[in-house]
């Protein structure tokens, strides 16, 4: 049986384990947000323009993208880069869409006269943070962007740094940005969440960033939506010895080339696969373009567990919660079907997280940090709001008053009994 504890579970060794957590100084992160906040809330665009200048050394005269310049960007795409992004487009789009239709209403007459159910509602206006970044991530406003124009928002308006690529203004626009704004950090969350004289405050932030931007959201949030806090990227398998030490190699290399904080990981009933894949990692750094950010990825946080059982390794798997989770077992099928905690799951070799980072249709912004342990990633469902509503006739009067009556009495809520009470001997008198 696998856990869902956060205590580490038994009949798991460490071949290799990660260097102890470094949290760095995130009371000065959270200082200077706050400042942040603040300060754009009081002033406006006047300090967003001063943080751009600050922060990402651009002087900016106005902040959104003219329709012009969003039709420059997509004309200045190379062509086939195009026919990619408009691939994935295409592919998140086709499953939100499937998600979607299984998100429906509900009418119900629990007992005669007392009717209840819920209706789907898109989310008014929802801003997403579209990352600058180590490198130009072209799938990132997909994912964002295109749920939430499935989902049915009205405003769907989208931020990038302002020395952000070309192309991720023309994957806004082609993802359907109603709006585009060249601002950045967490002087842009600040922007949504409060709104200035140019930049329309949002019902909710969507997106991931650096830890400034996170920090933002955080502070942020009640009054407006996040998607959630997301850490450094994570990728674990699980396998037996009927994987492939070159192909995990390979996975956990891709996904360390992210950030040099990323968590790779191998979690294995097989020793001999486990020391097969350190010495895979080791030899394929040495031809990697990328190894100055995978290398000390690998070597700060990368973790190879050898566990006693399946069991055990399902346990471990749910314990670390990874965001996302390769299956690579004789049977993937079956073993999937033992996981509970992960972000997204990839299931037997051909699955690969790359296809999801891209292109194929699963969405990439996803828990970290162990979250996984209770939310999913972002997805359709994340830009609806589901609310309850009620109705009742004198059947229903008659079936539920008297017990919220009682009930009422019992607590000392006399406000409470009167108005069921009220409603009983109304319904009594049109009964008649």
């Amino acid at each position: 049986m696998s856990t869902t504890s956060s205590r580490r579970p038994v009949g798991a060794t460490h071949l290799k384990a990660p260097a102890p957590d470094a949290a760095g100084d995130t009371g000065a992160i959270e200082a200077t947000v706050k400042r942040i906040l603040a300060d754009v809330k009081a002033r406006g665009d006047a300090a967003v323009r001063e943080y751009a200048k600050q922060f990402d050394k651009v002087d900016l005269e106005r902040f959104e993208v003219s329709d012009a310049e969003r039709k420059s960007a997509v004309a200045g795409l190379d062509p086939q880069t195009r026919r990619d992004t408009e691939f994935a487009i295409e592919r998140v789009r086709a499953f939100a869409e499937a998600q979607r239709a299984t998100i429906l209403p509900l009418e119900v007459e629990t007992l005669p006269g007392l009717h209840l159910g819920h209706r789907v509602i898109p989310i008014e206006t929802v801003g997403a943070y579209v990352p600058g970044g180590r490198y130009p991530i072209l799938s990132a406003p997909v994912m964002t962007l295109v749920p939430a124009k499935v989902a049915g928002c009205d405003t769907v308006i989208a931020c990038l740094p302002p020395t952000a690529h070309e192309a991720m203004i023309a994957g806004c626009h082609l993802s359907g940005a109603d709006r585009i704004f060249r601002v950045g950090g967490a002087q842009a969350i600040a922007a949504m969440a409060f709104g200035t004289e140019t930049i329309p405050g949002v019902d909710k932030i969507v997106g991931p960033g650096n830890a400034y931007v996170n920090e933002a959201k955080r502070q942020v949030f009640g009054p407006v939506g996040i998607d959630q806090l997301a850490g450094p990227s994570e990728i674990f398998v699980v396998a037996d010895a009927t994987a492939d030490a070159e192909m995990i190699a390979t996975d956990l290399l891709a996904q360390a080339e992210h950030d040099i904080h990323t968590r790779v990981g191998l979690i294995t009933t097989d020793r001999a696969l486990a020391e097969a894949t350190i010495a895979a990692v080791e030899r394929q750094l040495e031809g990697l373009s990328t190894a100055n950010v995978a290398g000390p990825a690998w070597r700060s946080n990368g973790e190879i567990v050898v566990c006693d059982s399946e069991e055990a390794m399902i346990a471990y798997s749910d314990f670390i919660a990874a965001e996302h989770l390769q299956v690579h077992t004789a049977d993937s099928h079956a073993t999937a079907a033992k996981l509970r905690n992960y972000g997204s799951l990839f299931i037997g070799p051909l699955s690969s997280v790359v296809y999801s980072d891209k292109c194929c249709g699963t969405n990439h912004t996803l828990p970290t940090m162990a979250a996984a342990r209770y939310t999913g990633g972002l997805w359709v469902g994340s830009y609806v709001k589901v609310c309850t509503h009620q109705w009742l006739d004198e059947r229903g009067v008659a079936a539920v008053a008297p017990p919220a009556m009682r009930q009422s009495a019992t607590e000392g809520m006399e406000g409470h009994r009167r108005a069921a009470a009220f409603r009983l001997s109304r319904g009594q008198l049109l009964a008649r």
